[in-house]
């Protein structure tokens, strides 16, 4: 080892040439001292807490508000289910313009903006006098989550380094279910208004945390604010490593960085990463997992779980511990070997879930089954209900494992910094555009279908995803951002596949 190799500090005269060698890198990572970037981190992922609060917050509300005593709050199941879904066209709405925020206002500030509509968003709702207002609530409640779901994986992506960066995303939907538990524990013993108030707790904390934490890097570098750029490095990475360095790293990348111009998609480091996304967001919706999670309460009720509640919070803790240990364990394993693993899990399940359906009750018409099915399910106790139970949560087991968090992971690494901003828009609006046209279609699809055969489509396309993953998705694991980019140029050095 030589001596500026053992140096305390890595000197700014080692160059970019001189720190490409893994040793080197790793001596300076191991000189990180990360208590600032968790923190950082968890002031963004309250984002994503609030994001959950807002999907679970349903589950427990409809339920109380199908049998409100005031009339001009009832609600039938049509309004119920536009209760639910309208999040999704807020969102939709919010990919779109979280897309705008992030680029001219920054990272930092929109997240701290974001916390508005969500807190206003649950004010209305708790004041809620009529049904309109309950739907105005949920529709900036979306909007929130869609400016969520997009900055809080860039913000992480480009505040943490390589090393800890697939954990800390995979935070995002670590949060995002904890959310969703969250509100269905909350549920059980507060009435909805007051689980309303509850859920503009965390956007008022991640407001109040996220004013101390910085910009990131890159995007102050991407603004000619290099002094305010070094000092963000110092508050994330600690006094221990030379900020220059890093900072000298990013800015070789980002210094030629030109808005994005719609020309540029013919640039295959524009449109490869946006291709990539955008049908990661596609095959993470069209899976299936809104449709197991519509009938997982059926099920576990026949199963005689007879407290819906508790069923919901089965099935919320399931997401939870999984998502945590895909946490753990993603930059260890890496990206592709999860998804994999994830969506052959999936496909397994949501076929043996389609099997039940033909079991359970083959005689009934296609025009009839619908009608019929919850019916059937709830009347008798079929012996094979400890399937269609197994089935449930090994579906929601895999969903967790890869294909909930990675793809918000993926997203937030494979733009240049330049896309980042409109390719990740148009990665958001795909998802909540797809979970709402699911969501609304999926009594459609069981009618065309029937129900074995929707959930024998969406084991289909779990099959696809596996393939579209390991042909397509490059991985990632303990690659810089830069080093990402430099791959969908057309670099000699490719990433692994």
């Amino acid at each position: 080892m030589t001596s500026e190799e053992s140096s305390p500090l890595l000197g700014s005269r080692q160059g970019s040439a001189g720190i490409q060698g893994a040793p080197a890198l790793d001596i300076y990572l191991s000189r990180v001292q990360n208590w600032n970037l968790y923190l950082a981190t968890f002031a963004a992922v309250l984002g994503p807490l609030s994001f959950g609060f807002v999907l679970g917050y349903s589950s427990p509300a409809i339920p109380a508000l199908k049998q409100s005593d005031n009339p001009a709050l009832r609600l039938d199941d049509n309004q119920a289910s536009w209760f639910g879904s309208v999040v999704t066209l807020g969102a939709a709405a919010g990919g779109i313009l979280g897309g705008y925020m992030v680029d001219k206002v920054g990272r930092k500030l929109s997240l701290m903006l974001c916390t508005l509509p969500y807190v206003i968003g649950f004010t209305v709702i708790a004041a809620a006098q009529n049904i309109w207002m309950l739907y105005v609530g949920r529709l900036l409640n979306g909007l929130a989550s869609g400016v969520t779901s997009l900055v809080v994986p860039i913000y992480i992506s480009e505040v943490a380094h390589s090393k800890v960066r697939g954990m800390l995303g995979s935070c995002v939907q670590l949060m995002v279910v904890t959310g969703i538990l969250g509100a269905y524990v909350a549920g059980m013993g507060l009435e909805w208004r007051w689980l309303a108030i509850l859920g503009s707790v965390p956007p008022c904390c991640m407001l109040l945390i996220m004013a101390f934490m910085p910009e990131t890097p890159r995007f102050l570098l991407h603004q000619n604010k290099r002094s305010e750029a070094i000092a963000a490095l110092q508050f994330l990475r600690g006094p221990l490593v030379d900020h220059e360095w890093e900072c000298s790293e990013i800015e070789a990348n980002s210094g030629e960085q030109q808005k994005l111009a719609i020309a540029e998609f013919k640039n295959p480091a524009i449109y490869k990463p946006f291709l990539i996304g955008t049908t990661m967001m596609f095959f993470q919706q069209v899976s299936g997992i809104n449709a197991i999670m519509f009938y997982a309460d059926t099920i576990f009720e026949e199963a005689n779980f007879k407290n819906s509640n508790a069923a919901s919070v089965i099935v919320g803790s399931i997401q939870v511990f999984f998502t945590a240990v895909a946490a753990l364990f993603i930059d260890r394993t890496g990206r592709k070997i999860l998804l994999v693993v994830s969506g052959i899990i999936m496909a397994i399940n949501a076929a043996v879930f389609g099997i039940y359906f033909k079991v359970t009750a083959p005689s009934l018409s296609n025009s009839s089954y619908i009608d019929s099915l919850n019916a059937t399910l709830m009347e008798e106790e079929h012996h094979l209900s400890w399937l269609a139970v197994l089935s449930v949560g090994l579906f929601i087991m895999g969903f967790a494992l890869g294909w909930g968090p990675i793809p918000w992971l993926v997203m937030s690494e494979i733009f240049p910094l330049r896309a980042r901003g409109a390719a990740s828009g148009a990665c958001v609006l795909t998802n909540w555009f797809m979970a709402f046209l699911i969501t609304k279609e999926f009594h459609d699809f069981m009618v065309l279908l029937t129900p074995y055969g929707t959930f024998w489509l969406f084991s289909a396309m779990c099959l696809l995803n596996v393939l579209f993953t390991v042909f397509c998705i490059p991985e990632t694991k303990g690659k810089t951002l830069e080093e990402i980019e430099t791959y969908f140029q057309g670099s000699r050095q490719p990433l692994a596949f």
